[in-house]
């Protein structure tokens, strides 16, 4: 098996964190208005801006205020991580050692933006287990686009077809499958969607699962 990298998405993987953003993306809304619920914040796991703008005027119509919302959003995760720890999701650093001490390059592929992301890393204990970290604001265009795993490919030296890409979320599934590379699920929150799995190329039910399924396949 000729894997030379793996891609990482960040929230709802690497960290406890989508859930949080769930909780705050409904709470932002309906303060300004908006009377989201959490299968509405649920769609938008990995979606960039521009994207989840659309959909979620399409559900609020055309006077949701995407950015004022997100804003408010963003305030009130920085005020939750004021006093509280990042979670890390069980088993990551674990996970990105062993891969790197087979010689296996690491790379963030995420939606959130550079600032946010080598923060949450930093404060983590992660950022030193990446190779590289790869931003959606940065490409032209975000998940469920290909962009910033082709990105993430080019930084780290290897072609899509010899990188795995971790993900938890569909808009991610469809962002590094869009992109050529081998994708293992790590559900978050809710199973696959049976669309989802003919993508696949296999699903763990943990991080320290995909090293056992690594394991299995030969790693």
């Amino acid at each position: 098996m000729a894997i030379h990298a793996a891609i990482f998405d960040m929230d709802g993987l690497l960290l406890d964190t989508e859930r949080l953003l769930v909780r705050f993306w409904c709470e932002a809304a309906n303060e300004l208005g908006f009377p989201m619920q959490p299968h509405h914040a649920l769609h938008l796991r990995s979606l960039s801006g521009p994207y989840a703008a659309v959909y979620l005027r399409r559900q609020f119509g055309e006077t949701f205020d995407h950015k004022a919302v997100r804003d408010r959003r963003r305030e009130k995760m920085n005020e939750y991580f004021l006093r509280h720890p990042i979670p890390v999701k069980p088993g990551a650093a674990e996970l990105l050692g062993w891969l790197r001490g087979r010689g296996i390059r690491t790379a963030v592929a995420t939606a959130t933006d550079e600032t946010r992301a080598a923060r949450y890393l930093t404060e983590t204990g992660l950022l030193p287990l990446f190779d590289e970290i790869c931003c959606a604001p940065n490409v032209p265009r975000g998940k469920p686009m290909p962009d910033v795993y082709l990105s993430a490919c080019r930084k780290i030296g290897q072609p899509p077809s010899s990188c795995l890409a971790l993900e938890d979320s569909p808009n991610g599934v469809l962002s590094a499958w869009r992109a050529g590379c081998r994708v293992i699920l790590v559900p978050d929150q809710t199973a696959p969607d049976p669309q989802l799995l003919p993508l696949l190329w296999g699903t763990a039910g943990s991080l320290m699962g995909v090293r056992d399924l690594l394991i299995e396949r030969g790693l």
